[in-house]
C-alpha cells in the first residue's frame, strides 16, 4: 500500500519542479526530531550564532527530513530566528547526508552550505534520487536562499 501510494505521489512530481522551502519553524523543529546522535547531526558555525541540525520526523518515508536552521538576527528577547527547509513536494527530504554538510563563507553573499540529500521525483518509483541542496544564510538580514540540483548516482 505505501510503495502504490509512493508510486503515485512520484508521477506527480516532475524534476523541473524540484524545488526547496524555508519556513518558520513548527512541528517538525521540536527537540525529539533532532536525529539521533544529536552530537553528529548538529553543526555551529559563526562562533556558534549560526545552528544547524538534521531533523528526522519518521514519516513519510519518502520526506520525512527536514533542515534546521538557527541564526541571527535576533529578536527583542535575544532569540535567534528558526527556521525549516523542507522539500514541499513530498513533505520533506528522503534522505539527508548531514555527515557531508559542507560550509563556507563569502563576504558578499554570506555563509554558503552544501548538503547532499534525496528527493522523490517522477522519474523514481521507489528510490530516491540524489540531489544537492545548497544555501546562503545572510546573518544581517535573515534571509536563506535555497537551491536544489539534482545529481546522478
Amino acid at each position: 500500500m505505501i510503495r502504490l501510494a509512493l508510486a503515485a505521489l512520484c508521477l506527480t512530481v516532475a524534476p523541473a519542479a524540484a524545488q526547496v522551502a524555508v519556513g518558520d519553524c513548527d512541528w517538525r523543529a521540536s527537540a525529539q526530531s533532532v536525529a539521533e546522535p544529536w552530537e553528529a547531526n548538529s553543526r555551529t558555525f559563526a562562533n556558534g550564532d549560526v545552528r544547524l541540525a538534521k531533523l528526522d520526523v519518521g514519516e513519510p518515508a519518502f520526506g520525512g527530513f527536514f533542515l534546521l536552521v538557527l541564526s541571527p538576527p535576533r529578536d527583542e528577547i535575544g532569540f535567534r530566528q528558526c527556521r525549516v527547509i523542507t522539500f514541499p513536494e513530498t513533505s520533506g527530504f528522503g534522505g539527508m547526508d548531514f555527515d557531508a554538510l559542507e560550509a563556507g563563507y563569502d563576504p558578499s553573499v554570506g555563509l554558503m552550505f552544501t548538503v547532499p540529500v534525496k528527493v522523490f521525483v517522477a522519474s523514481d518509483a521507489v528510490e530516491g534520487q540524489p540531489a544537492l541542496l545548497r544555501f546562503s544564510l545572510n546573518q544581517a538580514t535573515g534571509a536563506i536562499s535555497p537551491r536544489l540540483t539534482l545529481t546522478r548516482d
